[in-house]
This record gives structure tokens, C-alpha cells and sequence, in this order.
């Protein structure tokens, strides 16, 4: 019988590792607490029908890419693809619009689930952060949070990144720029890919996201939103930019930048990373405002903006910027015991010491002191405690500092809070 192996599109983060993910998410979880985002956690799976009206019955995710399967019930469920149509049910069904604070500002991460080609950097099963703040139509709280998304990588140390923004106007702009999409790509639409057929009449914007057909003439003379934004729209989008040159923050504006979705509206942005080696695919972070989503999930009228990025391509970008990343707690103390009476001692010295803020170890193969000082030395302990049978006697245990190679005799009694303050 061959051996089992992991599923196609998945990994194992092993020690080692998960240090880099903890470290990362640290930082995220951090941030969101001083912007006052508060962590949201929704189920892995959900009703079918949630994605396939909040993501969108023509995209890409619904049609291609989700795991979808009948319960026991013979319910239709599907894995989640992304967190924005949870939270977003989440909010409508807990009745958050009626909290006294508003916006609502709202984090969440945790593994997604994708039928897609695995490449590098993108897995059927990746880990996505994001961000929501929900019940303002303020351009402040667009900045903010494109700021927090930006925040994020500086903190971790990304160097070459690159925000770029647009903005998709309010619904009478989309609706006067859909149609002259959809005349401006009709004539040859034929052309196209049977996606973007399929796209023209459904939601043309997304045409423009098409990757198999990017390289087409009609693709660079596609006319740009900017042309179509009515006043408002146009203040709108001033508004945040004006915000975010306030914050410092440099950015680029791309007419071509466009989220496909039928609830987005006014600012889009995306983050990028500009470190060489990175790959073809620079986005690390997609986010933008969106209105239509929460009334659609049976909620009232109630704005929105967010953003979602997936923590593995932040790690791949960290790796393409050779960071060096010191995340480690190192170990305390190594604890060796030697002989019967030593060794009934260890673990509640062990005990304490860990239940004191000390991270500690000893060794569980029965292996002699210098297999033990070599186990320390891998392990970077700072101190070698030893306790023998004569130590044990007079109360005492020897404390060697790994670094100095000084050696001292410590009462059992002062031990924990001679390592803890060391």
C-alpha cells in the first residue's frame, strides 16, 4: 500500500516555519488593535448560496473554483473562498448595524478554499487576512484603511511596494460606463475568450481583468473610467486622495485598475511588490469600497470598504526581499538532570519555571550529560541548569551562562527567579 500524501495545492508549515506565520500575524493582529479593528471569526464553510450572491454568480470563484458539496441534509455547502460575503452575513444576521459604535471595523484570518491551478505562492488552501469597515461613506475611512493594508508591510520590513488606486464612481457613473464598455467591445467581441462573451452583457468591467486576452488591441484603447465619474465621483475620489497625501502614503492612480464585482463602487486599490524575483503576479493585497453587499444579504442600506490579502504571498515577498526575520524566542534554560533522584526533581523544577514566564527543556532519552550539553547548544539555551545527586543534597543546582561559559552555584529555592531576571 503506497503511502498517503498530502492533496494537490496544500502544504505543511512545518517548525521552522510557522514561526515566520505566528510572527506575521502577530504584527497584522497588533496593528488592527491600535486602528481599533476587532478580530471576527466566521465557519470555514457556509450556505452555497452566500458566495454566489455575495461574490457573484459570473466570476471566476463561483463558476471555477469553489468546493462545493451536499450535506448529509442534502444542503449545498461550499468551503469558503474568500471572508468578505461572511462577514458581511455575519453582520446582517448579528444586527451589528445597530451597535452604538459605528463604522463597524472588523478583521478576520483563517484558511480559504480555491479550485485553482497551483503556481507558486497561490494554494487551494491559503491563509487570507482581511479587513472590513462597515456603516461609513467618509473618503477618511478609505485611507485609513488603505493605510493599515500599507502599515502592515512596512512593519514587516517590505521595502518595494507600490499602492496603486482608482476609483469605480458611484452607481450612475458605473452604469454610463458599463454601457460604453459593452459598445466599445461588442463590435469584436467575437474575438474574445468565451469568458469575456459571457462577460460583456453580465458585468463588462470584468473584460478588463481578463488575463488570456490582456495583450488585445481593444484592451489599450478601452475607454477609462475617469472619462465617466460625475461630479461627486470625482470629488469622492479627490477627497481620499487628499487623505492619503496627508498620511504620507505615495500611491499611483490606474484607470485600468478594476474590481469586477457588481457591489463595488468609488476607491480600488492594490498593493504591489516591485521586488525582483518576485514572479509575474505582483498583487499582494486587493481591497475597495463596495456598497449593495450587506441590502443583498437581506441587511439594511449600509457602505462599506476592505481589503484581503493571503499571508502566504506576503511570505513569499518578504523571501524575494531576503529579509532577515528575528522572530525566535530563544530558550531559556536547558535542565539536566542526572541520576534517579535528579530526575524526579526536573519536571516540577520544569513546572515552575515554565509556569513563570521561562522557556524551558530537559531531555527524555535517558542520554548522558554530554549528549545533553550538545542537545542545549542546538536548542541556543541561554543557561544549562544541572542537577545531580550532590546538588540535589545541599539545595543547589549549577547555572552555566552558554554565552560567557561562567558557571554558578544557585540556591533551589532562588533558581526560577535567578534564570527569569537573568
Amino acid at each position: 500500500m503506497s503511502n498517503i500524501q498530502i492533496p494537490r495545492g496544500t502544504q505543511d508549515i512545518l517548525p521552522g516555519e510557522s514561526e515566520k506565520w505566528q510572527w506575521v500575524e502577530q504584527i497584522a493582529r497588533e496593528l488592527c488593535t491600535n486602528y481599533q479593528y476587532k478580530e471576527i471569526r466566521t465557519p470555514i464553510f457556509e450556505h452555497t448560496e452566500l458566495f454566489q450572491r455575495g461574490v457573484g454568480d459570473s466570476t471566476d470563484i463561483v463558476q471555477k473554483e469553489m468546493y462545493t458539496f451536499k450535506d448529509r441534509g442534502d444542503r449545498s455547502i461550499t468551503l469558503r473562498p474568500e471572508g468578505t460575503a461572511s462577514v458581511a452575513r455575519s453582520f446582517v444576521e448579528n444586527k451589528m448595524h445597530g451597535l452604538p459604535d459605528q463604522p463597524v471595523k472588523l478583521y478576520y484570518l483563517g484558511p480559504m478554499f480555491r479550485y485553482e491551478r497551483p503556481q507558486a505562492g497561490r494554494f487551494r488552501q491559503f491563509v487570507q487576512f482581511g479587513v472590513e469597515a462597515l456603516g461609513s461613506n467618509d473618503p477618511a475611512i478609505d485611507a485609513e484603511v488603505i493605510s493599515l493594508a500599507m502599515n502592515i508591510y512596512k512593519k514587516v520590513g517590505l521595502k518595494n511596494i507600490k499602492l496603486v488606486i482608482n476609483s469605480l464612481g458611484d452607481q450612475d457613473s458605473r452604469l454610463a460606463y458599463r454601457e460604453a464598455l459593452v459598445n466599445h467591445f461588442k463590435g469584436s467581441i467575437h474575438e474574445f475568450c468565451s469568458d469575456c462573451q459571457n462577460r460583456l452583457e453580465q458585468n463588462p468591467l470584468r473584460i478588463l481583468d481578463c488575463k488570456k486576452d490582456r495583450d488585445h488591441d481593444l484592451m489599450k484603447t478601452a475607454p477609462s473610467i475617469l472619462e465617466y465619474l460625475n461630479d461627486s465621483s470625482k470629488e469622492y475620489f479627490q477627497k481620499v486622495q487628499t487623505f492619503l497625501n496627508g498620511l504620507g502614503i505615495p500611491f499611483e492612480v490606474d484607470p485600468n485598475l478594476v474590481r469586477g464585482l457588481d457591489y463595488y463602487n468609488h476607491t480600488a486599490f492594490e498593493i504591489m511588490s516591485n521586488a525582483e524575483g518576485f514572479g509575474a503576479i505582483t498583487t499582494l493585497c486587493g481591497g475597495g469600497r463596495y456598497n449593495g453587499l450587506v441590502e443583498d444579504l437581506g441587511g439594511p442600506e449600509t457602505p462599506g470598504i476592505g481589503f484581503a490579502f493571503s499571508v502566504e504571498r506576503l511570505l513569499s515577498a518578504i523571501e524575494a526581499e531576503q529579509l532577515d526575520i528575528h522572530f525566535a524566542k530563544p530558550l531559556d534554560c536547558y535542565l539536566v538532570g542526572l541520576g534517579e533522584s535528579a530526575r524526579e526533581k526536573t519536571l516540577p523544577l520544569l513546572q515552575e519555571m515554565r509556569m513563570n514566564g521561562v522557556a524551558a527543556e530537559t531531555d527524555y532519552l535517558d542520554r548522558k550529560m554530554k549528549a545533553q550539553m550538545k542537545s542545549a547548544n542546538r536548542l541556543h539555551a541561554r543557561f544549562v541548569v544541572i542537577l545531580g545527586d550532590d546538588e540535589i543534597e545541599k539545595g543547589v543546582a549549577l547555572v552555566k551562562n552558554m554565552e560567557s561559559g561562567d558557571q554558578v552555584e544557585v540556591s533551589l529555592s532562588e533558581l526560577v527567579e535567578h534564570i527569569r531576571t537573568a
